[in-house]
């Protein structure tokens, strides 16, 4: 894929680089990418991983045992039929020490589908499509216990402030899917910065919702849009943190400069101890200022 505007950020204690190299090792066309420690924060040195899974890219963190990852945000995979070996593989390995949430089996709306809570704590879905769905990883969000009813009012508000958008399709639930309802969203699809994202509405009781175990980092080019994103998406001032926001929903938002992504991968330990110093004290970020303390120029 091109340039990738969106990436889903995973939250963990200490397992950041152990999970990145187990999901490469299982989904093909994967690979690390880099690995950098932001020192000195309050969870201690942070060490972060960026990684590819079938072209897509993720970044992991060591930071602590402060958020638990949950279902509310998942990754579907989709293969084509004549994949259905290397899906059964996957699914296997997801499940190892992990967790089932719907069988791996034949449904009304796909062939082969599967849910897994795997022993990490991060979510997947594996759904057998045709060959022109296929090879796709694409975030998936639950709208649940506050939000219930709202993922379609989500997808309007979503696609409007993300350039690079469109709505592929929204389907309610038919009548007799109680406790769902049929003004609740059974399945959405639509692009933000032309990224695939798919949304649901479950009217099933859970114990979680949306939090910073798992958020999704928008890499900013310049600080207007910084600005611009920072504006339209934050809903809950007291989540404002070193470039984290929460937006109405309650779903987690990293506002990056894109800049940031070259200094965390070239940048040397004496840049990086200056650049996490200086970010540390910033709500919404400047990358003026970032790039001061990165060269050794920020002022006292």
């Amino acid at each position: 894929m091109n340039y990738q505007r969106i990436v889903p950020h995973l939250w963990f204690d200490d397992e950041a680089e152990e999970a990145a190299a187990f999901y490469t090792e299982i989904f093909p066309s994967s690979n690390h990418i880099h690995t950098c420690v932001f020192p000195d924060t309050p969870s201690g040195d942070a060490e972060q991983v960026t990684f590819e899974l079938m072209g897509y890219r993720f970044t992991a963190i060591n930071a602590g045992p402060y958020f638990t990852k949950n279902p509310a945000i998942s990754f579907l995979v989709t293969y084509a039929p004549i994949e259905l070996e290397q899906m059964e593989n996957v699914w296997e390995k997801l499940l190892e020490d992990g967790e089932a949430l719907m069988p791996f089996q034949s449904y009304p709306f796909s062939e082969k589908y599967g849910w897994v809570q795997d022993k990490y704590g991060v979510s997947w879905q594996l759904l057998m499509t045709d060959e022109t769905q296929a090879g796709r990883m694409i975030p998936a969000f639950m709208f649940i216990n506050d939000n219930l009813g709202k993922a379609g009012e989500a997808v309007e508000f979503y696609t409007d402030v993300f350039k690079g958008s469109k709505t592929d399709g929204v389907y309610n639930y038919p009548d007799g899917m109680e406790p769902n309802l049929p003004s609740h969203v059974m399945h959405g699809e639509f692009e933000l910065e032309n990224q695939h994202f798919s949304i649901m509405d479950s009217a099933e009781q859970h114990d979680f919702n949306f939090n910073e175990g798992i958020s999704l980092m928008i890499n900013a080019e310049d600080q207007d849009e910084i600005d611009y994103y920072w504006d339209k998406l934050s809903a809950v001032p007291e989540a404002e943190q070193c470039g984290w926001i929460k937006d109405r929903y309650g779903v987690s938002w990293q506002i990056l400069p894109k800049v940031m992504d070259d200094m965390a991968e070239h940048g040397t330990p004496e840049q990086l101890e200056r650049l996490t110093a200086s970010f540390l004290r910033m709500k919404k970020f400047d990358i003026a200022e970032l790039e001061q303390a990165f060269e050794g120029n920020a002022e006292d």
